[in-house]
């Protein structure tokens, strides 16, 4: 048995049997009182009630995505314009052919293709430019792909560089870490259903899954981004990241391009978009794979930055909280950015508040809300799973469904962190520069090969 498999196995058991342990306890056990604690009780209750109202909420509407989604583009033409698929690359060697095959295999008829190399280290360069060459040396498609190669300068301004060169009506943006769906340019550009919709996310799935730590970024991924269902249906998905992106490219060119002064460029582009009034939207079945960070190290120093770049966004565009002007939705500026802040607030408070709950209910043996919280978390995990475009490839998470409950709070071991290093570097006014973790090749299933015509630029 490979250790791959031992890992997934002691992971599983492990937090199996913390479940069990607890089912068994709250089935057999009596509560003993505990009166003299239900003011505590009704603070953390009253401290969750908003974010559980919002998750009510968008748990509430997120089953209508798709007969609205449906409706939204009933009876318009299929899109024909040119599409630019932009991606940025910093020392990406070891994923960024099978990125470049994927994209040129889309279904999607009118494609130019752009690579940024912003100053790569290692050997995307060369790995690139033999890439280019061997479909120079037979070229039969219609596709033209066009290679910059510039000094680092940072992924927003290896963007706008890139963007200087786009023909397309729409860029779409990949990492270079991720692999396409055929239909997945396609499916982004079908929600570009009126002019007013700036911005569209698309379905990223965590795709290297051998271990324990790319499993639970599996379920993080597909827990968050189902909620994208509740955010578009409101035309509010202020985070859409830069893995799964689509824009028009004459409202980003408008509206500046990308923020070389924050860290999460995608973020702050998505939010911008809608600080200016316009739409942003959701494509459940616009699926992109991504590789997650493969040891801890590496996703703590991604959420470092993928916090720290938020509160940069927030900042910038603080005028959008509580905002009344008719052009944004309530929806945004009444609840899901202020919540996004107080669920950073409550964070801090986790500790102690975890501490005194389950000390509460091992004192007391009184397992009801522990029970309460599984049973939900089980449900919610199992109906997203079942609700995802990507049944099949998910199907490995129902048997995560039950310790779902005790999973998160590993990651929200990770987001704490990700929290006092942000703060310490504002405190500070320290910067944070595009980071990356060790690749490890995950995305190397064969792809088709497709031939293009190439430029290549520098």
């Amino acid at each position: 048995m490979c250790l791959n498999k031992v890992e997934r196995i002691a992971f599983l058991s492990l937090f199996y049997v913390i479940t069990v342990s607890i089912l068994f306890l709250g089935i057999n056990s009596t509560s003993t009182g505990g009166d003299h604690f239900t003011d505590f009780r009704l603070v953390v209750l009253l401290l969750m009630l908003p974010l559980m109202l919002k998750y009510l909420l968008q748990l509430s509407v997120a089953p209508f995505y798709h007969w609205v989604d449906s409706r939204r583009r009933k009876g318009l033409p299929r899109p024909s314009s040119l599409v630019t698929v932009m991606v940025p690359a910093w020392n990406e060697e070891v994923g960024v052919v099978k990125t470049l095959r994927s994209v040129l295999e889309s279904d999607y008829p009118a494609i130019e293709l752009i690579i940024v190399n912003d100053g790569s280290t290692d050997r995307t360069d060369e790995v690139v430019r033999q890439f280019i060459a061997s479909y120079q040396s037979s070229a039969v498609s219609e596709r033209q792909i066009r290679y910059l190669s510039l000094e680092n300068g940072g992924k927003a301004k290896a963007m706008n560089e890139g963007l200087l060169y786009a023909q397309g009506e729409y860029v779409v943006t990949v990492d270079a870490d991720s692999v396409m769906d055929k239909d997945a340019v396609s499916n982004l550009i079908s929600r570009f259903t009126d002019p007013n919709v700036g911005a569209v996310a698309g379905n990223v799935i965590v795709a290297n899954r051998a271990r324990p730590l790319g499993v639970l970024q599996q379920l993080e991924y597909l827990y968050g981004f189902f909620f994208k269902r509740a955010d578009a249906l409101f035309s509010s998905v202020y985070i859409i990241g830069g893995a799964a992106a689509a824009y028009r490219r004459e409202l980003l060119i408008q509206l500046g391009g990308f923020d070389h002064s924050t860290i999460t460029e995608d973020i702050e582009m998505s939010t911008r978009f809608l600080a200016h009034g316009y739409k942003t939207r959701y494509a459940a079945d616009a699926v992109v794979y991504t590789e997650g960070p493969s040891d801890l190290k590496g996703l703590c120093n991604q959420r470092l930055r993928w916090k720290f770049g938020r509160f940069q966004t927030f900042f910038k565009h603080r005028d959008l909280f509580f905002s009344r002007d008719p052009k944004h939705s309530i929806y945004l500026t009444f609840l899901l950015l202020p919540l996004a802040v107080y669920a950073e607030l409550l964070l801090i408070l986790e500790g102690p508040l975890l501490l005194g709950f389950f000390a509460y209910s091992f004192y007391y043996s009184d397992f009801m809300p522990l029970l309460f919280m599984i049973l939900l978390t089980t449900f919610v995990i199992v109906f997203q799973v079942l609700a995802d475009s990507k049944l099949r490839f998910h199907a490995n998470l129902l048997v995560m469904a039950p310790i779902a409950w005790v999973v998160f709070y590993i990651i929200d071991f990770v987001e704490f962190q990700a929290l006092l290093r942000s703060a310490k570097r504002f405190i500070k006014r320290e910067g944070l520069e595009w980071q990356r973790w060790v690749r490890v090749g995950v995305l190397s299933s064969d792809l088709p090969s497709t031939e293009a015509a190439v430029t290549v630029e520098k």
